[in-house]
């Protein structure tokens, strides 16, 4: 919420997804699978659509499917806010509940940029979903120790410093929260396997019938009234993820099926190589979720603490909502980066999504669209809404940030220097905790504001060192050429 392979000589495509392909880049050889999926492979220049516009019709499926999530966290905390005593669950859900699910989950959700890079044929395809597997069920009953055992009160009353009042309501919605992890991890491996495949909308198109399904109990919960809104918020996050995972599974069979077929590759995938590939990326989202809990704990010892918990969450879906248009650009770079000529169109397409996000951000605080947005659409309180659009100001750079951070790290990936991806999110924990730490010690700001400040400042330190290093390294061949 606050915070999200290149084909190098050969591509794997649905006939479906072919066509648009070959109107605008280059190929030469084609061979055909008996199910119809088809291995292009060898360069050839074609003068239609620019990249740009091939740029686009990769992105914009994944980026609808991170909107889709953004939405689907406005829409929860909107229903929340309409329910009985609304600071008390938003604050349960918005400052442990989701959180800490979202920490539990940290070390799979790189999964997606991992299974686009590697999955290459069906010993590869194997090694993963085993991996996938045991990792998800191992984070799965860490989930449900903290959920259902004492360890519940250390972490949350004794670490969080929460207030007394949320006790009891988070760690009955954190108890809902029990499918979320292991979902996730299925739905992001799969969904890496159809971008592989070059069939993008799927991604979007479950992630649609996710918010579907997630609307539904939301719907439900307003109108029964009587379920606390906790309860409501994360039996609608894990029903509909369950259902997305579903999907994806249904989705993705004959891709598996032609990834049977395939010829092993001449370096295959071995354990020790994926763990060397994806440790780093899965330190990366651990450390940055880490920053959530903190930041939770922070604002928690800070003044008003029980209303900055309560508009961390919508103030929290808001902006991630322009910032997911972002967090899609780092596929896109993954799959482009093996084609020099698409070196300037890429960042081109990224200024242009940074630029356009942070300015729309910015004429909702500026206008009185954010007072409509807080309390006629989100239902906060009108003291609520005016903390919230205070906050808002301090926020509008990080859509800006995101498309950038995404760029440099998908330069990093396709070159398998990961470990720069994870120093990086290190700068940002230590420059994100330095100012909160600061918040509590001064004592005389509401924590939403230095919540806020200290994820723009780690993110802008963390997106500094992408940076650098992406600029070093421009050149470098991918890690499994």
């Amino acid at each position: 919420m606050w915070g999200f392979q290149g084909v190098r000589a050969t591509l794997i495509l649905d006939a479906e997804s072919l066509f648009p392909i070959l109107e605008t880049d280059s190929f030469l050889k084609v061979d055909a699978f008996p199910s119809g999926f088809l291995i292009i492979s060898s360069n050839v220049s074609h003068p239609h659509p620019s990249p740009l516009s091939i740029i686009f019709r990769m992105w914009w499926p994944l980026a609808g499917s991170w909107l889709l999530m953004g939405i689907e966290l406005l829409l929860v905390a909107a229903t929340v806010s309409r329910l009985a005593n609304p600071e008390i669950h938003l604050a349960a859900y918005g400052g442990v509940v989701f959180p800490l699910s979202l920490l539990i989950e940290a070390p799979i959700i790189m999964i997606l940029v991992a299974s686009t890079a590697l999955c290459k044929d069906w010993p590869a395809y194997r090694l993963m979903r085993n991996f996938i597997l045991t990792l998800g069920g191992g984070l799965t009953l860490l989930h449900l120790v903290l959920a259902f055992t004492p360890l519940y009160g250390v972490v949350v009353q004794t670490l969080l410093g929460a207030p007394e009042s949320i006790w009891e309501p988070a760690r009955m919605g954190l108890q809902m929260m029990t499918p979320w992890t292991l979902s996730i991890a299925v739905r992001r491996f799969f969904q890496g396997i159809v971008i592989r495949a070059g069939r993008t909308r799927l991604v979007g198109l479950g992630t649609l019938i996710r918010l579907g399904v997630s609307g539904s109990v939301l719907l439900g919960g307003l109108a029964m009234a009587s379920i606390p809104g906790v309860i409501v918020a994360t039996g609608a996050l894990s029903a509909g993820v369950l259902v997305e995972a579903g999907f994806m599974w249904w989705c993705v069979r004959p891709v598996v099926w032609d990834l049977q077929k395939t010829s092993v590759a001449e370096h295959p995938l071995t354990l020790q190589r994926l763990c060397t590939f994806y440790w780093p990326l899965a330190l990366t989202p651990l450390i940055t979720l880490a920053t959530l809990s903190i930041g939770s704990a922070a604002i928690s010892r800070m003044p008003r603490a029980l209303e900055s918990l309560a508009v961390w969450p919508v103030l929290g879906g808001l902006t991630f909502m322009f910032r997911s248009v972002g967090i899609a650009v780092q596929e896109v770079v993954v799959t482009f980066s093996d084609r020099p000529h698409y070196f300037r169109p890429l960042q081109q397409f990224v200024w242009l999504i940074s630029l356009s996000a942070s300015a729309t951000l910015l004429l909702i605080a500026a206008t009185p669209l954010s007072t409509i947005w807080f309390e006629s659409i989100a239902a906060l309180s009108p003291a609520l809404t005016a903390l919230a659009g205070k906050a808002l100001w301090i926020a509008v750079v990080l859509p800006a940030l995101s498309p950038w951070e995404s760029y440099f790290q998908g330069e990093l990936v396709y070159r398998g220097a990961t470990t720069y991806v994870t120093q990086a999110v290190s700068l940002y924990l230590l420059g994100s905790s330095s100012l909160l730490i600061l918040g509590m010690v001064y004592g005389q700001v509401a924590g939403i504001y230095v919540g806020v400040a200290a994820t723009l400042a780690g993110i802008s330190i963390q997106m500094w060192w992408l940076w650098r290093h992406s600029h070093n390294i421009r050149g470098r061949l991918p890690l499994f050429a």
